[in-house]
């Protein structure tokens, strides 16, 4: 969430994640572990080809 890549996460007490990835996008959900790490491969996908891209 710091580097503005994801608005909000929060977990759900039936152990699924709500994500959102801007303040009015459409809210995820996430059903478990492996849904999180697609998630984050997604945002490592996303700084790595941004960075490519700056330099």
């Amino acid at each position: 969430m710091r580097q503005q890549l994801l608005h909000a996460a929060v977990l759900a007490p039936t152990g699924q994640w709500l994500v959102q990835d801007r303040a009015r996008s459409p809210v995820r959900i996430l059903t478990g572990p492996a849904a999180m790490v697609d998630l984050a491969a997604q945002i490592q996908h996303h700084i790595r080809t941004t960075r490519n891209r700056t330099r």
